[in-house]
């Protein structure tokens, strides 16, 4: 009987159906025992009968016992129904679709089967517990179900820890791009106000050109304004030193800041176009400066 072994707990399951079964079908046996019986007992009263009195006598005992074996028929196909109504209900709980092969109902190898099955298993019947607080199926925790809610679930988590790790790499992606914007702002901010200074010295320059073509006008018109020409342009000799100095704090902040960028290798080049504008720019002053 190996094709017919169930575990406990399914044995438990289908010895109670069968009990029920059976004591359906005793019912209905005693019913059809009884009716004739009862054919027994009123009209079986004389010794002889004609023929056609035997033939209404069967006729009607056939007829109350085509009713009572078709009750029967339709009760336990109705019954039938609702039992696998109750295990496709369960089944769709468990996300199973649960299908049936009815070819197999009329297998007598596994009728027999049964049939042995009701006679030999029915004496250890003693040893289960029975569940007869509630009369509907308990959930399916055994076998191909738990197998496959495990497998579910280990696939459920494993989704869970890849989709986790993601998120904890756009974390570290949004943390490094918000620093990368932090630095850009600041860097773009601190070109700003060199821009600033940049205009400052554009516009000193253009103060010292100014004062160098004032000078030479008045060194062939006037040679006594030659003293205040000269305190000018050493007022604004000192200015542009001063902010010379301010620009090479400026640069050595900035080069700081902008080591890794090409921004400062860009201001780096036009601080030192600017520088050699500025000695360029000495330079010529120092041909109209007096002797000492």
């Amino acid at each position: 009987m190996a094709d017919f072994e169930f575990n406990e707990h399914h044995q438990s399951e289908i010895i109670n159906y069968m009990r029920f079964a059976r004591s359906k079908r005793l019912l209905r046996l005693k019913t059809i025992d009884s009716c004739f019986e009862e054919l027994k007992d009123s009209r079986l009263v004389e010794d002889t009968f004609t023929v056609d009195e035997v033939r209404e006598m069967l006729d009607g005992l056939q007829m109350v016992v085509r009713g009572e074996v078709e009750m029967e028929l339709i009760n336990t196909a109705h019954t039938n129904v609702l039992l696998l109504r109750q295990i496709f209900s369960q089944a769709e709980k468990f996300y199973l679709r649960l299908q049936s092969d009815i070819s197999e109902l009329e297998n007598r190898e596994l009728l027999e089967q049964v049939a042995e099955f009701e006679k030999t298993d029915f004496k250890i019947t003693n040893k289960i517990n029975q569940e007869t607080s509630k009369p509907k199926l308990a959930p399916l925790n055994e076998g191909g179900v738990s197998e496959l809610l495990n497998k579910e679930i280990a696939k459920l988590q494993e989704e869970n820890d890849k989709l986790k790790s993601r998120l904890r790499t756009l974390e570290s992606q949004a943390m490094s791009a918000l620093d990368e914007k932090t630095k850009a702002e600041r860097a773009l901010k601190d070109l700003q106000r060199t821009q600033g200074e940049q205009k400052e010295i554009n516009s000193l320059e253009d103060t010292v050109a100014a004062l160098k073509e004032d000078y030479e006008r008045s060194l062939s018109a006037n040679a006594a304004s030659q003293k205040d020409l000269k305190e000018n342009l050493i007022t604004a000799k000192h200015d542009l030193l001063r902010v010379q100095e301010q620009l090479a704090l400026a640069e050595k902040e900035l080069e700081k800041k902008f080591q890794q960028t090409a921004a400062y290798r860009n201001m780096k080049e036009i601080l030192t176009k600017k520088n050699e504008q500025i000695k360029e720019i000495r330079k010529r002053l120092q041909k109209y400066e007096p002797d000492d």
